[in-house]
């Protein structure tokens, strides 16, 4: 566990949290439910029930099996859910076993703020990007009443109709937009120009379908991944820092950063009625990296700092990451005729911070 960081998050939103006096009012930490939209760092099983299932061992310290989520755990809208004493969130793309009746979450991993125009075989994005992700959205609320109007056990599924303004609306998205921009040879001013101007748009969408209450993450220190410190020619004098992170990368998220802050202050004028609050989640995780020691999982007897922060938990080739493109967490390989587990989870992921070089262990 990460305590601190869970912490640090949750007291932001639960104790500076002011709900303002406005027709539809909602109780200061008393949603009664939570709307998600994002990518792989809250996507509790949308990708996984298009496509295919997490392999083993995803999910191995908390479910106990894959459940869809891209970590071995929980993520950061699990906590959330909880600490409202609401469930698990069912994605929207998930057809069985689902509860709406608290909220629901339209996060698919490898999503976009603005479209790839590629597919996920070709180019490793989601079709379900943000826009997508809203379209779903504005189809869901007419689509739940009609479904609990078929009475008492459909009703109880449903979120009712007056939750849609009262609920707390959840977005983390970004971090992909960065890396396809950079990758595709764009400078840090185009690709947080042209992301931030369909993210303002995207998010007045969601306020005209009645939302009122947003948490919106800004994006994580992506330099201090594996899956992007090997993009770079880290040789190079200055291509890494204090923490062993990759600059480059790091820069553009702080850039992005800083422009979703501005954009957001923009956004308060314009949507009045909103309560906006925005999370730093780069320095949160950023410190865990840099200060790998300061903050501590427990078990029954000890109490100890984060080993080599930037190695990667669950993955494949050793070396300084531990991280292989080829070969993922999970990945296998044919030796004589039986399949092999490749891609191994290390001895004990609560003492590290990334589990498969792209993602974080459970927080």
């Amino acid at each position: 566990m990460k305590p601190l960081l869970l912490l640090l998050l949750l007291q932001l939103l639960f104790f500076s949290y002011i709900a303002p006096e406005i027709a539809y009012s909602s109780p200061a930490c008393n949603f009664p439910a939570i709307v998600n939209f994002g990518d792989s760092n809250s996507d509790t099983g949308g990708l996984s029930a298009t496509f295919g299932p997490t392999p083993p061992p995803y999910g191995e310290t908390f479910f106990h099996m894959p459940a869809g989520r891209y970590s071995d755990g929980r993520l950061i809208i699990d906590f959330i859910a909880k600490r409202f004493g609401h469930p698990f969130l069912s994605s929207y793309l998930d057809s069985l076993g689902t509860n709406y009746s608290h909220g629901v979450n339209f996060a698919t991993a490898a999503s976009t703020i603005i479209d790839q125009n590629t597919s996920l075989s070709q180019g490793g994005y989601s079709p379900f990007f943000l826009a997508v992700q809203i379209l779903q959205f504005s189809q869901f609320i007419p689509r739940t009443q009609l479904v609990a109007n078929r009475g008492r056990f459909f009703e109880s599924l449903m979120p009712k109709k007056e939750y849609f303004n009262q609920s707390l609306y959840t977005i983390d998205i970004g971090q992909n937009d960065i890396t396809a921009g950079l990758d595709a040879g764009k400078t840090y001013d185009e690709v947080i120009l042209q992301t931030l101007c369909v993210f303002y748009g995207e998010v007045k969408r969601i306020y005209d379908l009645g939302a009122r209450y947003f948490w919106i993450h800004n994006t994580g220190p992506l330099g201090c991944l594996a899956y992007v410190l090997l993009r770079r020619n880290l040789t190079v004098a200055g291509e890494l820092d204090s923490a062993g992170c990759a600059v480059f990368y790091n820069k553009a998220a702080q850039q992005f950063n800083k422009k979703l802050n501005e954009t957001l202050v923009e956004m308060r004028k314009e949507l009045p009625l909103a309560v906006i609050t925005y999370v730093d989640i780069y320095s949160a995780k950023y410190s865990l990296f840099l200060e790998p020691s300061k903050y501590v999982y427990s078990n029954p007897t000890l109490i100890i700092g984060f080993e080599d922060p930037l190695r990667v938990c669950c993955g494949y080739g050793g070396g300084k990451y531990n991280f292989d493109y080829n070969i993922r967490c999970g990945g296998t390989a044919t030796v004589n005729g039986s399949e092999v587990l490749l891609g191994r989870s290390c001895p004990e992921p609560s003492k590290k911070v990334v589990w498969d070089g792209v993602h974080y262990t459970d927080p």
